[in-house]
């Protein structure tokens, strides 16, 4: 191979889109190093809704039967007034092919657990505790230098290092992330049996509540309100408050609130976004996922965004083209697909927040992002 090819890739993030990278490009023979400031890539609570394209993505690199076997597929999407009455319900296209459920709930963690195992399992270099400290670009390669003091020589650096990346800010790319101007309430609550799709409720006295279920027996509840202060920030023991803040919505939401104890496990954030319009690459440096493209949660394709940025990127790397071809290849073919699916989510926000908006139709916007990203990625 010659030097103009990806033989080392140094990887800066061990989230779901680091981690499908770095297993993706190893499974093709890359050597691949990890990088990640936290001490372990296992993942914490909370749950998450993934659907058909992440999925696709996730059994490219060979991770979703295993996945498959905690989590709760549905395949449809039920949209309620805020005492529980039904407004629609949207079928989720097969995103993923016909072969995949067309949404799949799961615990975030155990999607970490999985991608951590099967990133060691793969021989990618792992190096917890560690983040970069300069970035020394030679046009053919690049030397990063570590906070352990070392320093490594590699094709190409990934930042895939989320929202707040350092990578992106390293390189030059001046974008920030925007408050979209909500904040959202999670947690864990026993699922009950009635559940059995995402559903959300509008028109109460919040912006909007919703759950999913995610295993047999456990669902991922929210509540989407405005921006809190910074004093709300963060996860803990606010179960009351989270009670408190979720009355007068009713159905099933109204149950599983109810069900919550007191110093239950909840977290609050706000809601944010970034889209880099620029090159998202500089020499032999490039971010993918949220460090490019982080989009608010509210059609779900977070994480499905970042698991097909990581597989598409690793196909280009090793399918015989020159490094400095793919980056700008890459970005030429991922730049629509995230952009629809961020400016929708943006749309939705902006809807949620001011629900008087003439021709304000969530649904449809859902229904159209979805029946868009059943092409190919």
């Amino acid at each position: 191979m010659s030097e103009s090819h990806t033989n080392r890739v140094l990887v800066v993030g061990g989230g779901i889109t680091g981690g499908v990278l770095s297993l993706a490009l190893a499974q093709k023979g890359v050597s691949v190093i990890l990088v990640d400031l936290r001490e372990s890539l296992g993942g914490v609570g909370h749950g998450i809704t993934l659907q058909g394209n992440a999925l696709k993505a996730f059994k490219a690199v060979g991770i979703y039967d295993r996945l498959a076997e905690k989590s709760f597929p549905f395949s449809h999407l039920r949209l309620r007034t805020a005492d529980g009455h039904v407004i629609a319900e949207i079928p989720t296209p097969p995103m993923g092919g016909p072969d995949l459920p067309g949404t799949m709930g799961a615990v975030r963690g155990d999607l970490a657990d999985i991608l951590a195992e099967e990133v060691v399992a793969a021989g990618v270099d792992v190096r917890l505790g560690t983040t970069l400290t300069a970035i020394d670009d030679h046009g053919d390669s690049v030397t990063v230098t570590l906070s352990d003091g070392t320093s490594e020589t590699v094709d190409l650096l990934v930042g895939a290092d989320g929202i707040r990346s350092k990578v992106r800010s390293m390189i030059g790319i001046t974008d920030e992330p925007h408050h979209v101007g909500m904040g959202i309430w999670r947690t864990v609550a026993k699922r009950p049996a009635e559940m059995d799709c995402s559903e959300m409720y509008y028109g109460g006295p919040k912006y909007k509540a919703g759950y999913t279920p995610i295993s047999d027996d456990l669902c991922y509840a929210f509540l989407l309100e405005e921006d809190l202060d910074r004093s709300y920030l963060g996860e803990g023991p606010r179960g009351a408050e989270l009670k408190e803040r979720g009355q007068g919505y009713g159905g099933t939401w109204g149950v599983v609130r109810d069900s919550l104890a007191d110093d239950a496990i909840v977290n609050y954030q706000w809601i944010e976004a970034i889209c880099v319009e620029s090159p998202w690459h500089r020499g032999r440096s490039i971010i993918i996922g949220d460090a490019a493209h982080a989009c608010p949660p509210l059609i779900a394709q977070g994480a499905a965004m970042c698991a097909e940025d990581a597989v598409i990127l690793a196909e280009m790397l090793t399918g015989g083209d020159k490094v400095d071809d793919v980056l700008p290849a890459f970005m030429e073919r991922r730049f629509p697909r995230v952009k629809m699916v961020l400016d929708n989510s943006l749309t939705l926000a902006e809807w949620e927040i001011h629900p008087e908006t003439e021709g304000a139709d969530p649904g449809r916007i859902m229904g159209q992002t979805l029946h868009a990203l059943v092409a190919p990625a």
